[in-house]
């Protein structure tokens, strides 16, 4: 028998043990193997590792190569540059562009491009403008008209040449020269062609841009190939940006070699000979679809699936066609929508069972944001009554007004709108007819729309012709729709502000403080904006042997002038027993070209260059006015400055006036005075083309008189076809001083002041501790 020694049963036992792991063991030598002569093969194709991870001394290593192993790891770490200005060095304002999408270089999506002609131009070309316009950024008429007469509301180019290849090959000059680098895709339409916007935007937002794409009705060439396809121009074609810029170079020799009497012929002919694109149909799953409409047909007759789900329908004879077709496609339109919306609100009704709150928590109408919850009384939202002749609730605080214009449309639409959903409900069992609005309240919830509560007394009558009183409550909600930007013209920070600063013998110590705050928010932070002041003498005021009465404004202005060298505080003297505010403004008007921006102040404004930015954005030249509402602080002796919050004393802050700035916090008390108006931004253009309606529509003494009575933002208000933009300003805050009121004024404007003053004095609950805390101590 053969014995087994010690070793060898280690070994074995060695051995047994590490059976179940072999694979394992042999699975990771054979990767590690492969791995390791894969990386050979890699770097014997190269060149050798060793001199590329230790590099050539006499070699310069490129600072932007990331392969090599000689760059340290701080050439990937962020570093801050902190920022420095030189002070001595004078200091440039930074200007931003416009839209953020111009420093990010982002372009808009569609642009639309309809040929046109002399003899459509005011019929086919004004269908299409008004029934796609509103849907797009940009709509452009290109005809080969020279010296075209323009619609109103149209952007027009005229080429000067009719034939149709000049007109498609100029068109597409343009499109390149002007919107190349501003538009994703361009849409060229001829002007018999009706377009469903909405669809047809939706097509562009599909569909990506980093391709050449000639999208359209696909049609062959006669005797050529099925490749060589061209996108009949009658029912619109796509090309996208990258197509455009490539077509500029062939443009002049398409032009000169391709011979055709249709221009969606010759631009196909000029994509295929010069860079071999054809027209196509579909593309990334999106379908271009298109009809043709057959002559005499109705379109409120058509309902075959072609049509209904058609991008653009062609031809189009007349403009009464063109909008029965939008007609017919809008109502399909409002159709779908409604049924999208009966879908969404059975679906979240469906759902809110679900929910913690149950159907306690569903809103109505469903789908809609819940009415406004105020947290205090100071929040909650008024209703106003009303009856089908006068409102309750008036602008210049009445206690009741007829109730006319755009609120008596508005509430003839609720009541009509109240029974027709009733008829909708109860037909044909009930119909209902109005005899009268007993009571009427609507509400303006910001978070909703305008709430209506209407009591209807109703006359129902039955299938028999049974008749019978009703008075029935209905609750209605008009929601607030998408919100849209309304277009408004360019203006820009960099405008130049010339403030005017009237000055009488009475306001002269106070300008004193005035020129500071000018030299502290204007002078100091370099803004772009010049002073000049209006000095304006009495009969007997600044005469021969009499003092100057603004010879410390004077001194002021000098020493300004000497502080912050390269200022100049122009100042003119007038005489005048009796000034108005459109008088003096008469004189500054005529030293001042016309695109001069006025900033009018008084001596107790204080502008800054938040306020000043304000005045460019809002005075627009030839289209808006803009007269700011300043903070006027209260009276201390009545309504003390309490101390600021958290500081040793401060109690709990009670609530703060009516019209008090509540970003100023509660130490300071105050109201936004909507009776003073002496404060506007306005162009001197404007200014100058109400005064001359003003003196047109007024001769003689009656403009004398009127001019009494005015002050600037009523010529603006009463003689402009201007906005007049009329809003709380809260970086014009103006201290507590005694005004006194000229009795010179008219009767409306000494009304206004008085009540300025007045009101300014401090808030109802302070004036009534004042009144009675004397009685309480005489009764004491």
């Amino acid at each position: 028998m053969h014995k087994v020694g010690p070793p060898t049963m280690r070994l074995s036992s060695l051995l047994a043990l590490l059976r179940p792991a072999l694979p394992l063991i042999l699975g990771l030598s054979l990767g590690c193997s492969l791995s390791l002569l894969r990386v050979s093969w890699i770097q014997g194709e190269g060149e050798d590792p060793c001199v590329e991870a230790v590099g050539d001394p006499g070699v310069p290593h490129d600072p932007d190569s990331r392969t090599g192993l000689d760059q340290s790891d701080e050439d990937f770490k962020p570093r801050i540059v902190p920022y420095y200005r030189d002070p001595n060095k004078p200091y440039k304002k930074v200007l931003r562009t416009r839209y953020i999408q111009t420093e990010l270089g982002s372009r808009e999506r569609l642009l639309v491009a309809v040929l046109t002609s002399r003899a459509t131009l005011s019929t086919l070309a004004v269908a299409v403008n008004r029934t796609v316009a509103h849907h797009f950024s940009r709509l452009l008429y290109f005809t080969g008209q020279r010296g075209a007469r323009t619609p109103a509301g149209m952007q027009v180019v005229s080429h000067g040449d009719e034939r149709p290849a000049w007109l498609m090959s100029e068109t597409l000059r343009h499109l390149h020269t002007h919107f190349g680098a501003d538009y994703d895709w361009f849409f060229i339409m001829q002007d018999d062609t009706y377009v469903q916007a909405p669809r047809l935007a939706a097509l562009a937002g599909h569909l990506s841009i980093n391709q050449d794409l000639y999208l359209g009705r696909a049609e062959e060439f006669i005797g050529a190939g099925e490749q060589a396809r061209y996108c009949h121009g009658g029912f619109g074609y796509l090309l996208s940006r990258s197509l455009l810029l490539r077509l500029r170079p062939h443009l002049d020799g398409c032009r000169g070699d391709i011979l055709s009497a249709r221009p969606d012929e010759w631009l196909g002919r000029c994509l295929i000979d010069s860079l071999g694109i054809g027209c196509v149909s579909q593309h990334q799953g999106q379908q271009y679809r298109s009809f043709e409409l057959a002559k005499n047909r109705d379109p409120e007759k058509e309902g075959s699936s072609a049509f209904l789900s058609a991008f653009a329908v062609h031809p189009v004879s007349e403009g009464a066609l063109m909008y029965r077709l939008h007609k017919r496609f809008s109502a399909l339109e409002l159709e779908r929508a409604y049924s999208e919306i009966e879908e969404l609100q059975a679906q979240i009704q469906n759902l809110t069972v679900l929910t913690p709150e149950g159907e306690a928590g569903l809103s109505w109408p469903i789908g809609l944001p819940a009415p406004f919850t105020p947290h205090s009384r100071f929040e909650v939202l008024g209703w106003d009554y009303f009856t089908e002749q006068h409102t309750f609730s008036c602008a210049d605080g009445s206690p009741k007004c007829p109730l006319q214009g755009a609120s008596r449309a508005d509430v003839g639409d609720a009541v009509e709108t109240a029974l027709e959903q009733l008829n909708r409900r109860y037909q044909p069992r009930l119909r209902f007819q109005k005899r009268r609005l007993l009571n009427g309240y609507r509400r303006f919830d910001p978070a909703r729309g305008m709430e209506y509560t209407l009591d209807l007394l109703l006359e129902a009558v039955t299938q028999r012709g049974h008749r019978r009183a009703l008075a029935r409550r209905v609750s209605l909600l008009r929601p607030l729709s998408r919100v849209e930007i309304l277009p408004m013209p360019y203006v820009t920070e960099a405008t130049r502000v010339q403030l005017v600063l009237p000055l009488l013998a009475a306001e002269a110590a106070a300008a004193l403080a005035f020129l500071e705050a000018f030299a502290a928010g204007v002078l100091e932070p370099r803004e772009h904006a010049l002073l000049t002041l209006l000095l304006v003498y009495g009969p007997r005021e600044g005469g021969r042997g009499a003092p100057d009465p603004f010879l410390g404004v004077k001194t002021a202005a000098a020493e300004l002038e000497r502080r912050y060298p390269g200022t100049r505080l122009a100042w003119l003297a007038v005489r005048a027993e009796a000034p108005s505010q459109v008088r003096l403004m008469d004189v500054i008007s005529k030293k001042h070209p016309v695109d001069t921006l006025f900033f009018l102040t008084t001596v107790w404004t204080r502008p800054g260059p938040e306020v000043l930015n304000r005045c460019r954005m809002n005075a627009i030249s030839g289209w808006q006015a803009f007269f700011p509402v300043h903070f006027q602080e209260f009276n201390p002796a009545l309504a003390p400055q309490r101390p600021a919050p958290g500081s040793p004393g401060a109690g709990p802050d009670p609530p703060s006036p009516p019209g008090a700035d509540p970003a100023r916090g509660p130490s300071v008390g105050g109201r936004f005075d909507r009776q003073a108006s002496a404060e506007g931004c306005f162009y001197n253009a404007d200014y100058l083309a109400a005064r001359a309606r003003l003196a047109g529509e007024l001769a003689g003494q009656e403009e004398e008189e009127a001019l009494e009575g005015l002050e600037v933002m009523d010529v603006f208000l009463r003689f402009s076809g201007l906005h007049l933009f009329r809003a709380v300003e809260p970086g014009l805050v103006q201290k507590f001083s005694l005004r006194d009121c000229s009795p010179r004024l008219s009767e409306e404007l000494y009304h206004r002041c008085r009540l300025s003053s007045l009101e300014g004095l401090g808030a109802r609950a302070q004036l009534a501790m004042a009144l009675f805390e004397p009685e309480q101590a005489n009764s004491t």
